[in-house]
């Protein structure tokens, strides 16, 4: 029996028009993310609520900064890849936008 190293890729390509629906959802997904933050800010500010409220608040607003930047790499991968990039190289900017993340 002979063995098969490599064939073909494992999946089929994504055409243009799913790229641009996972770009545009990708958005979508950075609106909500930003809405939730705009929800929890007001939580803060608010008078009425209380002080477990207000750091169940902050623990969420760290959080809601580490999903931003999760969202901001994808946004960088699916818009290099409407472009025309390859996965591999829109991989290597979005994995290169996370490091930097991770440094500050």
């Amino acid at each position: 029996m002979v063995q098969k190293y490599y064939s073909s890729p494992k999946n089929t390509p994504l055409t243009k028009d799913e790229i641009k629906e996972k770009y545009e959802d990708i958005h979508e997904e950075m609106k909500e993310v930003l809405e939730w933050k705009k929800e929890e800010k007001a939580k803060l500010k608010s008078s009425k609520t209380t002080s477990k409220e207000k750091e169940a608040a902050k623990k969420d607003l760290k959080k809601i900064a580490r999903r931003i930047n999760t969202v901001k790499g994808q946004i960088i991968y699916w818009e290099l890849r409407e472009k025309g990039e390859s996965n591999f190289k829109a991989n290597l900017e979005k994995n290169e936008f996370w490091a930097s993340c991770k440094e500050e």
